[in-house]
C-alpha cells in the first residue's frame, strides 16, 4: 500500500489514474475480449472495442479539462486569534472552450488542518470563477502556503487527474489583546520615567505627567490621575487631560524572552501579555517598543502585532537586551536580577509553590497560568 500509493499520486499528477468505476469497467472489458477469443463471436469483440475505445477517451478527457486554467489569490488581511481568515481564489479560463465539473482543493498547512475542496460546474470561456471561504483560527502565527490542486473527471467519471498551482499564501493570525483598564506595571514604568532627568539634569515629559495638550470627555478605563478637576467642574462632567508624549529620554520597552525555555501554554500567555501591555501603554499615550530575542526594538500597531505573531520560544539571540530600564516578560526567575535598575517583570511560576523574587530594585507580577491572565496584570506589583 505505501509503494503504491506514490505511484497512484505521481500518475495522477503527470496523467491520470482509473477511479474505481474505471477499473470495474476495464476488468469487464478484458472479460469479454477474453470471451471473444476463446468463442470467436463478434459481437463480445464488438462489446469489448466500444469498452476500451471509451476507456481510452475518458482517460484523455480530463487530463485536456484541466489545459488552460490559471488561479489567483487574493491577499488574506490579517485577523485575530479566535477569528476567522478570509481567503479569497479566482479559477481564470482562457481556453476557447467552457470548462465543466472541476475540483479546486486549497492546500493548507497541516497545522492548520485538512485542505478546503469545492465543486466547480462550469467556468465560461474567457471566464471567471471567484471562490471565497472563511476558516476558523484557534492560534496565533504566520501562516504560509502555495499549493492549489485542480482536479477533473470530466465527462465520465471513468479517470482521475489533478495538476497543482503554484499561488502563494500568507495569512497572519495576531495574538489577543486583553482591554486592561489599569496596569501598574506600565502605570509605574510611566511615574518613574517622568521623575528621572537626562544627562543634563531635566525632567523627562512623559505621557503620564507632562504638558497638557487638550482635553476631552472621560473614557471608562482612563486613569484617574489625568482628570482635569477644575474643567469638569465647569462643564459639568468628567474631562481627561491628553499629555504631551515622551519628549526626551527613552521609550517604555516591553522586553519578551524568547530565547529562554517556556511551556508552550505559559509563552502563549506571555505573547498575550506582551501585546495586551503595548496597547494599554500606547493608549496612554506613551512611547512603547517590543523587544524580542530575534528582533530589534519594534514599534507601530501593525509591526508589534506581526512580530508576536511570528516569534516562538528558544529563538536565537539576534539583538542583545536593551540596557534601559523595560518590563521583562520571562519563565527564568534568574534573569531578573540582571536587569537594568528600574525595571519590572513578570513571571510565569510553574512550580506549586511561588518562589518570591525579593530584590528591592525590581518590582513586579508573579503570574499563574490557572488563574485568570486580565486579573492578574491589573493586580498591584511585588518586589
Amino acid at each position: 500500500m505505501n509503494v503504491i500509493k506514490p505511484i497512484t499520486n505521481w500518475l495522477e499528477i503527470r496523467a491520470c489514474v482509473p477511479t474505481y468505476t474505471g477499473w470495474v469497467l476495464a476488468g469487464i472489458s478484458t472479460c469479454f475480449f477474453g470471451a471473444a477469443i476463446n468463442t470467436m463471436a463478434g459481437w463480445l469483440y464488438v462489446i469489448s472495442g466500444i469498452s476500451f475505445a471509451l476507456l481510452g477517451i475518458a482517460a484523455v478527457l480530463p487530463m485536456r479539462e484541466l489545459v488552460g486554467l490559471s488561479v489567483i489569490r487574493r491577499p488574506i488581511e490579517p485577523v485575530t486569534a479566535g477569528d476567522v481568515l478570509k481567503v479569497e481564489l479566482e479559477i481564470h479560463n482562457s481556453r476557447s472552450s467552457v470548462v465543466s465539473l472541476i475540483q479546486v482543493a486549497d492546500i493548507l498547512p497541516y497545522i492548520l488542518g485538512k485542505p478546503i475542496q469545492q465543486a466547480i460546474e462550469s467556468i465560461p470561456i474567457g471566464g471567471c470563477y471567484r471562490w471565497v471561504y472563511y476558516y476558523p483560527t484557534e492560534r496565533r502565527g504566520v501562516y504560509r502556503w502555495q499549493t492549489v490542486e485542480l482536479s477533473s473527471g470530466a465527462p465520465f467519471g471513468l479517470f482521475w487527474s489533478r495538476r497543482p498551482r503554484e499561488v502563494t499564501a500568507r495569512a497572519v493570525v495576531y495574538p489577543t489583546v486583553l482591554p486592561l483598564a489599569s496596569c501598574p506595571l506600565v502605570d509605574e514604568m510611566g511615574q518613574e520615567d517622568s521623575l528621572r532627568g537626562d544627562p543634563r539634569g531635566r525632567p523627562f515629559q512623559t505621557a503620564t505627567v507632562g504638558l497638557t495638550r487638550s482635553l476631552r470627555p472621560y473614557r471608562i478605563g482612563d486613569p484617574i490621575r489625568l482628570i482635569h478637576w477644575r474643567s469638569s467642574a465647569r462643564y459639568g462632567e468628567l474631562r481627561l487631560r491628553e499629555l504631551e508624549l515622551i519628549t526626551g529620554g527613552q521609550d517604555i520597552i516591553i522586553a519578551l524572552d524568547s530565547a529562554g525555555k517556556w511551556g508552550e501554554e505559559e509563552f502563549e500567555q506571555a505573547v498575550i501579555t506582551a501585546a495586551s501591555l503595548y496597547f494599554y501603554a500606547h493608549r496612554q499615550q506613551m512611547q512603547v517598543q517590543l523587544w524580542t530575542a530575534a528582533t530589534d526594538l519594534v514599534r507601530g500597531e501593525k509591526s508589534v502585532l506581526e512580530t508576536l505573531a511570528a516569534t516562538l520560544p528558544a529563538e536565537d539571540i539576534i539583538n542583545s537586551q536593551p540596557k534601559y530600564p523595560l518590563i521583562w516578560l520571562t519563565q527564568n526567575s534568574l534573569t531578573i536580577s540582571a536587569l537594568p535598575s528600574g525595571s519590572r517583570w513578570v513571571l510565569w511560576d510553574v512550580s506549586s509553590v511561588k518562589a518570591p523574587v525579593t530584590n528591592p530594585e525590581y518590582s513586579g507580577i508573579i503570574l499563574n497560568n490557572k488563574q485568570p491572565l486580565k486579573a492578574q496584570l491589573q493586580e498591584p506589583l511585588s518586589g
